[in-house]
């Protein structure tokens, strides 16, 4: 949809995500961010874990930022499930993130999906969004991924 505004000033359209876009907003938050923290050291991280025939297994990606690392996803296929490779996923991506300097890290996570398993890794409930569908709500979790000593 597309809307046009008096005098000619701006055009609205409305539409599906729109890559060109979504790049230019993550540059210009980037840049806002950074002038407002002082933190410009952000970075990504992507763990894939597959078998002997280059099945994918499961993994994760993650952003890192001033100290934080945020997961983004983790998913581990059905038949793996059960095994620990969530774990040994989740334990990679935190390893790498202290390696980068961070010292802390977050999540969020449906109440469907998997808030038990990442508060059996040390992460701790700090708030919820309500309103997911099929009842359910959204769980933002938080750790410490190393004392103040840095260890």
């Amino acid at each position: 949809m597309t809307t046009e505004h008096p005098a000619g000033l701006a055009v609205t359209t409305t539409g599906e995500r729109d890559a060109e876009l979504s790049d230019r907003l993550a540059k210009e938050l980037t840049a806002f961010n950074s002038a407002a923290t002082g933190a410009s050291d952000r970075g990504t991280i992507s763990i894939r874990v597959t078998d002997a025939t280059g099945g994918l297994i499961g993994g994760l990606t993650a952003w890192t930022w001033g100290g934080l690392c945020g997961v983004d996803m983790l998913w581990v296929r059905e038949d793996s499930r059960g095994h620990g490779w969530g774990s040994r996923i989740l334990e990679a991506a935190e390893a790498e993130a202290v390696r980068r300097g961070c010292d802390r890290a977050t999540v969020s996570s449906t109440t469907f999906q998997a808030p038990a398993f990442y508060q059996r890794h040390g992460y701790v409930e700090t708030g919820r969004t309500l309103g997911i569908p099929g009842g359910h709500d959204y769980v933002h979790m938080f750790k410490r991924l190393t004392d103040a000593e840095g260890s």
